[in-house]
């Protein structure tokens, strides 16, 4: 048998009314925004790097960097770096950017920036 009263259970109802009115008005969490950028070192040809998007938005950029050359080649930018990779291997270097702008990438191993192994990715 209950033993809460008429008054008790309106009450009840009231306040279960509210927590799920006030519930719906809150604003959503904010979602860390992660964007995938494919990378690849050294195809169409050895000294450059084609990346599957040259624009992306603020917030945590994954880059899977695939070697398809024949040297070894690593991928700098925003001041992090993969390790050396080796041919017909990959990393992945994940970054966060904040703020909007134009960020450098480069192959940091002697010779390859120079060649043309550098570009610039564009952060909104």
């Amino acid at each position: 048998m209950n033993k809460l009263g008429k008054g008790s259970t309106v009450v009840l109802g009231a306040l279960t009314a509210l927590t799920l009115a006030l519930g719906a008005l809150a604003a959503p969490a904010k979602q860390a925004l992660t964007t995938n950028v494919a990378v690849t070192a050294g195809k169409p040809s050895e000294l450059r790097f084609t990346l599957s998007k040259r624009t992306v938005k603020k917030g945590t950029l994954v880059f899977k960097v695939t070697n398809k050359g024949m040297l070894a080649h690593d991928f700098k930018i925003a001041g992090k770096k993969t390790k050396t990779i080796q041919k017909g291997k990959a990393a992945t270097l994940r970054v966060t950017v904040n703020k909007a702008g134009k960020y450098k990438y480069l192959c940091t191993l002697p010779g390859h920036a120079a060649a043309g192994m550098r570009g610039v990715l564009t952060v909104k």
